[in-house]
């Protein structure tokens, strides 16, 4: 069976307000979502006419310069005083501050509402990272969590880093969706490694009875 991927547009004319527009720095690193890809131009020219420099990179899961996705969680370089995401919700835009520590401006379109996030969502994740960090160094047994969908499956790049820890015994748990209450079944498991979409071990680890940490962020 063939899978077709489409991406829906947004077909109203994003405004961003004066009172939006004040509140941001001069230098603004900007992303939305796949959804207002096709408005990218008309709202840059927005912020530039407020005297706004914006730039644009493209993330390692994303196909367009400006779109952002909530595994986009990578630490982002450059010359500029903060983030600014327009779209709904906050799951992507909370990617940004997991490994940066630049405000990120948030101005949701659909309500017409301004919002941001500072550094205390990024210190939490980063203070429970840490201890999860010692808790694998310390733990023998350690379960592989390996996802079977297409652009998330990591294994190979986790097989290279594996070698590094020759003391320790991996029983890799593969399936299509990650089933927290199936988890239990291997009570053995002192630590888990995930290496499928980076936020399960970000967003999702108060439904895990033992520790979680992305393959990335080993130590």
């Amino acid at each position: 069976m063939k899978t077709y991927f489409v991406e829906a547009k947004y077909k109203e004319r994003v405004d961003i307000p004066k009172s939006v527009l004040e509140k941001l720095p001069e230098k603004i690193m900007f992303f939305m979502t796949a959804q207002l890809i096709d408005q990218r131009d008309d709202i840059i020219k927005q912020l530039e006419k407020s005297d706004k420099k914006v730039l644009l990179i493209k993330p390692r899961h994303t196909i367009q310069k400006g779109q952002l996705l909530g595994c986009d969680t990578e630490r982002i370089e450059g010359d500029f005083d903060a983030f600014f995401y327009v779209g709904d919700g906050l799951f992507h835009p909370q990617a940004l501050i997991i490994k940066n520590d630049k405000l990120v401006h948030i101005y949701n379109h659909v309500e017409n509402k301004y919002s941001k996030l500072t550094k205390r969502y990024a210190t939490l994740i980063r203070k429970r990272l840490d201890a999860t960090k010692t808790k694998f160094l310390i733990s023998k047994n350690i379960g592989v969590l390996v996802t079977t969908k297409p652009g998330q499956n990591k294994l190979l790049q986790f097989m290279k880093i594996k070698k590094k820890y020759p003391d320790k015994d991996f029983y890799f748990l593969v399936n299509n969706n990650i089933e927290f209450d199936r988890l239990e079944d291997f009570p053995f498991i002192d630590c888990f490694v995930n290496t499928a979409c980076e936020r399960i071990a970000y967003d999702d680890y108060p439904k895990f009875k033992k520790p979680v940490l992305n393959f990335e962020d080993l130590p």
